[in-house]
């Protein structure tokens, strides 16, 4: 799935109530799984309108919000601009695939339901380590193995994961401290999907943050993966 197909989504994304609740429930599961102090430096990757950012907001530092469609990216700049989002907050075109991994690094890395639209997923888990503070947390929140009946459409990416093999894919990239608990589900086309949130945390050990900032402001060539739970 391209980040064209989200284009098109981008505009009505946030009137659909299910997709607001359960951001707003991995925002939750972020909150209770992460010591957060206020000052977090956060990313959300593959924000898609910036849902699990706007509930998180009060409770972390500045906030960066990449996606790789065009159209997602709009919409949080206008809730940027309309203050729904913090005001000093970047949105930026990231794809950790396709680019070099930029010299910033964040005390908090979130995505929401957009690693199941990786396709090199160890590639992909070592750049998001990479991106990470010493002692920062990574959250991912995705969909438990399925059937491939969440994607009633064209679908190059993962039916899910299996937490066990996923947990083991977050140590091998050099996390610690993983855990994979239960977040929230998904109704579907009459079908019900669990929703699992992954956590891990970068080494201590490791060397300290560059002050760079990631990327340029919105403009940027589209990708994948586009992110906000599809």
């Amino acid at each position: 799935m391209h980040a064209e197909h989200f284009d098109q989504q981008a505009a009505t994304w946030d009137d659909d109530p299910d997709k607001v609740r359960r951001a707003r429930d991995v925002a939750e599961a972020v909150a209770t799984a992460v010591p957060l102090t206020g000052r977090e430096r956060m990313l959300e990757y593959g924000a898609g309108t910036g849902l699990v950012s706007q509930a998180l907001q009060d409770r972390v530092g500045p906030v960066t919000l990449a996606d790789t469609s065009a159209g997602m990216r709009s919409v949080m700049e206008g809730k940027v601009a309309a203050g729904v989002l913090p005001r000093d907050a970047r949105v930026v075109s990231l794809d950790v695939e396709m680019q070099q991994v930029p010299q910033e690094r964040f005390d908090l890395i979130v995505g929401s339901l957009v690693l199941h639209h990786v396709q090199q997923l160890d590639a992909a888990l070592a750049a998001l380590a990479d991106l990470l503070t010493p002692g920062g947390h990574l959250c991912i929140a995705d969909l438990d193995s399925e059937d491939g009946s969440f994607h009633q459409h064209d679908f190059d990416g993962h039916h899910g994961f299996d937490r066990v093999a996923l947990a083991a894919d977050l140590e091998a990239v050099g996390l610690t401290d993983v855990r994979v608990e239960d977040c929230t589900t998904i109704e579907k086309d009459g079908g019900t999907y669990r929703v699992f949130l992954a956590t891990a945390r970068r080494a201590l050990a490791d060397t300290g943050p560059s002050t760079e900032p990631v990327g340029e402001v919105a403009p940027g060539s589209p990708g994948e993966p586009s992110g906000a739970g599809r």
